[in-house]
């Protein structure tokens, strides 16, 4: 897999601020400015219609798993999904789904890996040997790859795809803000008010890069008690409501700690779930 070079942007702030004008031929940063540099194009063998990046602020929060539950429901309402698992030293997706098959490398591009309902996906555990075995890159060279996840690859007709992105604001969410044409992103919590400090940089980083904020997800809210049906907030109540009132984010999701759900991940069942709160907010996200 030829990997490409990747421009980095030091300091997003300097290259596009956040009091920008919009007025470009005034602007000394015009030239490095994230919303001016070009999108990269899929191939002629794809046409994708809608692109959602799911990002975090910290790690450990259930990105991943968040990001595989929307694909499922996004695929139950019908829509043909594909998911790029863009967090290339630490991927998951292939897991998560029991998708254990590798991708086949043609002479016009990488064909997906097939989830047993139908959902696409690439990783770069689909392309190493063995799924243990290190990615040991450095920043411009991930970034590369993340880029040619979506331009290499087969996606054929695909109505609605998510990006797995790694935690925080550095190489890779720039990369997929900047490179793909992302019509949204979903921002993944926990309700521990570290998490909640931290969430506003991707909020703000988002902002900067022009790329609207379609939804909140405060994962392991709650936990629901099997014999009495209360709800017990285990890591206190989150400020995720805060932060949506804030920056003026309508969609909320709170998904409850479920052991059933963490195994089905770990398991490879994850089409297999039955995640009531989630089914309403992929429906208002991808509408």
């Amino acid at each position: 897999m030829k990997v490409v070079g990747f421009h980095f942007i030091n300091n997003v702030g300097d290259k596009m601020s956040s009091n920008c004008n919009h007025d470009c031929a005034s602007c000394s940063s015009s030239s490095t400015c994230a919303s001016k540099i070009e999108k990269e194009k899929a191939n002629e063998f794809s046409s994708i219609k809608k692109i959602y990046a799911v990002i975090s602020g910290k790690g450990g929060v259930g990105k991943s798993m968040v990001t595989s539950l929307m694909a499922v429901y996004a695929k139950r309402q019908g829509k043909k999904v594909a998911v790029i698992d863009a967090d290339i030293t630490g991927p998951s997706i292939p897991k998560v789904f029991g998708a254990t098959q590798k991708a086949v490398a043609t002479e016009n591009g990488i064909l997906p890996v097939l989830t047993g309902s139908g959902i696409e996906i690439i990783s770069i555990n689909s392309l190493l040997q063995n799924d243990s075995d290190p990615v040991v890159w450095r920043g411009p060279v991930i970034a590369g790859a993340v880029k040619q996840f979506y331009t290499d690859v087969l996606w054929g007709d695909v109505d609605t795809m998510f990006v797995d992105c790694p935690p925080g604001t550095g190489d890779v969410p720039l990369t997929v803000f900047q490179s793909l044409p992302i019509d949204g992103i979903i921002v993944v919590t926990s309700p521990q008010e570290l998490v909640s400090m931290i969430v506003e940089k991707a909020v703000k980083m988002a902002e900067l890069m022009h790329v609207p904020i379609l939804g909140i997800v405060e994962n392991m809210s709650y936990f629901k008690c099997p014999d009495c049906g209360k709800q017990h907030f285990i890591f206190g109540k989150g400020k995720t409501e805060d932060t949506a009132k804030k920056y003026d984010i309508k969609n909320i999701c709170r998904l409850p700690i479920d052991s059933s759900l963490a195994d089905m991940a770990d398991g490879g069942q994850i089409e297999f779930a039955e995640v009531d709160e989630m089914e309403k907010f992929v429906e208002n996200i991808i509408k």
